[in-house]
C-alpha cells in the first residue's frame, strides 16, 4: 500500500479519469442505446408471441366447441334416420303380414318374397343415408383437422408411409 502511495502520479490519475469518463460517454452513446433497444424489441416480441398464443388457444377452444356441436347434430340426425328406418321397416312388415293373411296359400310364397325385397331396399336405403351422413361428418372433421398445419403435415407423412408400404 505504501508503495502505491509513493508511486501515485496526479497527472496519470487525471488522464485515467478522463479516459474513463470518455469511455462511459462512448458506451452510453454507442452501446447502451442499441442494447436497450434490442432488449425492448425482444420484450415486445415476447408480448406479441404470448398474445398470439392466447388467441390461438381461444380459437382452438372455439373449434373444439364447434366440433362437439357438429358431432351432436350428426348423432341426432343419425338417430332420426335410424328411427325413421325402423318405422318404415315396421310399416312394411305390417303391410306384408296383412297381405299374407288375406291371400291364399298360393300367394304366401309371393308375399314372403315381396317382404324380403322391400326389407333389403329399406336396409340399402338406410345404409346409403348413413354412409352419406358419415361422409359429410368425415369431410367436416377432416377439414377442421387439416386447418392446423401440424395435422396436415402428419396426415401427409402417414399417407406417404402407407403408399410406400403398399
Amino acid at each position: 500500500m505504501e508503495k502505491l502511495i509513493e508511486q501515485f502520479s496526479f497527472g496519470l490519475f487525471i488522464w485515467q479519469s478522463l479516459i474513463f469518463v470518455l469511455l462511459l460517454i462512448l458506451l452510453k452513446k454507442f452501446a447502451w442505446k442499441p442494447i436497450l433497444n434490442a432488449v425492448n424489441e425482444r420484450e415486445e416480441g415476447i408480448k406479441n408471441a404470448l398474445a398470439a398464443a392466447e388467441e390461438a388457444r381461444k380459437e382452438m377452444q372455439n373449434l373444439q366447441a364447434d366440433n362437439e356441436r357438429i358431432l351432436k347434430e350428426a348423432r341426432a340426425q343419425r338417430e332420426t334416420i335410424l328411427k325413421e328406418a325402423r318405422e318404415l321397416k315396421n310399416t312394411i312388415i305390417a303391410e306384408a303380414k296383412e297381405q299374407a293373411k288375406e291371400q291364399a296359400d298360393m300367394l304366401v310364397v309371393q308375399a314372403q318374397q315381396s317382404i324380403l325385397a322391400e326389407k333389403q331396399a329399406a336396409v340399402a336405403e338406410i345404409k346409403k343415408q348413413v354412409s352419406e351422413l358419415s361422409i359429410q361428418i368425415a369431410k367436416k372433421v377432416v377439414a377442421n383437422e387439416l386447418s392446423i398445419k401440424g395435422n396436415q403435415e402428419q396426415l401427409i407423412e402417414n399417407l406417404l408411409k402407407e403408399s410406400n408400404i403398399n
